[in-house]
């Protein structure tokens, strides 16, 4: 019989970045002399740093030469860094810890598969990164998700078959990707949104470690 293998997403399935993004543009735009709320910040989800600031800028009427924008969008990253750099175990989402530790326990192999350039840091901050099998992250690929790329490339580094993969994710485009790849997907969030997923839970809580048992034995 083959053997299972997970792979995880990170921001939304390990833990949620996405409050820091929202409060590194917020500084950025009150430096700039205007305020950017929450619902603006909606406009930035799943979009470049650059087309972000190019956003930015328009919501706050502001026109500035290139050197500028790259100037500012390095400030940018540089305050998310400091941000996440303050990151605690007491964020990691609601059940996942214990579902990683049990994965361990048991010798069932699993990787994070992740777009971010900063996951290995983030992962040390949360002193999970010893845990996972293998990582592939914004630096190990070439193409972005829904690209199956990140996960192809999790599954050959966990010797195994893509269709013995369990992929969690919480964006559309991570369920799109992990479909591609012929892995099983669950999507984490709204069912609607990603209604393409094998199976569907409103949180990380639901991914408990009796499915993990069921997924398992399937």
């Amino acid at each position: 019989m083959s053997k299972k293998a997970f792979i995880f997403d990170l921001d939304g399935v390990i833990v949620d970045t996405a409050k820091y993004h929202y409060k590194a543009w917020k500084k950025l735009a009150n430096n700039l002399g205007f305020d950017f709320t929450e619902t603006q910040n909606e406009l930035l989800k799943g979009v470049s740093r650059v087309c972000s600031l190019e956003i930015l800028l328009e919501i706050g009427n502001i026109s500035l030469p290139e050197d500028e924008k790259a100037r500012i969008m390095h400030n940018k990253n540089k305050h998310y860094l400091q941000y996440i750099s303050k990151m605690g175990q007491d964020e990691i989402l609601e059940g996942m810890q214990e579902v990683l530790l049990h994965l361990k326990e048991n010798n069932i192999p699993f990787s994070l598969g992740s777009a971010s350039k900063n996951a290995r840091m983030i992962l040390t901050q949360l002193d999970l990164i010893d845990l996972f099998d293998a990582i592939v992250d914004g630096n190990d690929v070439s193409k972005a998700k829904p690209d199956p790329e990140v996960f192809l490339i999790a599954a050959k580094k966990l010797n195994a078959n893509p269709n013995d993969c369990v992929v969690i994710e919480d964006a559309i485009a991570g369920v799109e990707a992990a479909n591609v790849a012929g892995m099983t997907s669950i999507g984490i969030g709204d069912k609607v949104a990603l209604r393409e997923a094998d199976i569907n839970l409103n949180s990380t809580s639901e991914l408990t470690i009796d499915m993990i048992k069921e997924l398992i034995k399937d």
